[in-house]
């Protein structure tokens, strides 16, 4: 039976992997995890959009989010919605998990953990649009859902902004959880 030789096909700008050269920073991969106690934004890491041209959604969801009541110092949990249109810089996964994770022992009401999170992301990637919720699990009987969004200077993008803020309400830009699990 005769071989036959087929060509590979280039498939856009994201055909080829990433080089060993360009992933040689990052924490993901080191035999060592090691967990910031206190509010560390330095953490963060970003990592080269491959896509730039293109505009696509990316979603992280943290389940297990804790930060701190400034008052009492008791603990506030909640879910943390990131949703976001990169631009020129991703933010890379791992990095997020640490630098949410910094939150574990940091004093801030609800609205300014998640006012902080939009901005520490904003500034290290400069996405078109990004978004932050997040659904904080109810302590004296209230619920908080603070939400934050930024976007760049384009029109698209500043009225996708504009539309969503017009019209955020608790439970539109995150999951049903329990239609999940």
């Amino acid at each position: 039976m005769a071989k036959v030789k087929t060509k590979k096909k280039k498939t856009g700008t994201g055909a080829k992997g990433r080089d060993a050269k360009e992933l040689a920073s990052f924490t993901l991969g080191e035999a060592e995890t090691k967990y910031s106690m206190t509010y560390s934004p330095e953490v963060l890491e970003a990592f080269d959009n491959k896509n730039p041209n293109s505009d696509a959604w990316t979603t992280f969801l943290c389940t297990e989010f804790t930060s701190l009541c400034p008052k009492t110092s008791q603990p506030d949990f909640a879910r943390i919605y990131i949703n976001y249109i990169a631009d020129k810089k991703m933010v890379e996964s791992k990095s997020l998990k640490l630098y949410l994770f910094s939150f574990r022992n940091h004093g801030d009401f609800h609205e300014d953990c998640i006012q902080k999170i939009c901005d520490d992301l904003a500034k290290l990637m400069k996405p078109k649009y990004i978004e932050v919720i997040g659904e904080f699990t109810p302590r004296g009987g209230i619920a908080i859902y603070p939400y934050s969004s930024y976007s760049n200077s384009k029109a698209l993008y500043k009225s996708i902004k504009a539309k969503r803020f017009a019209e955020y309400s608790p439970g539109k830009y995150t999951m049903d959880m329990s239609k999940i699990y």
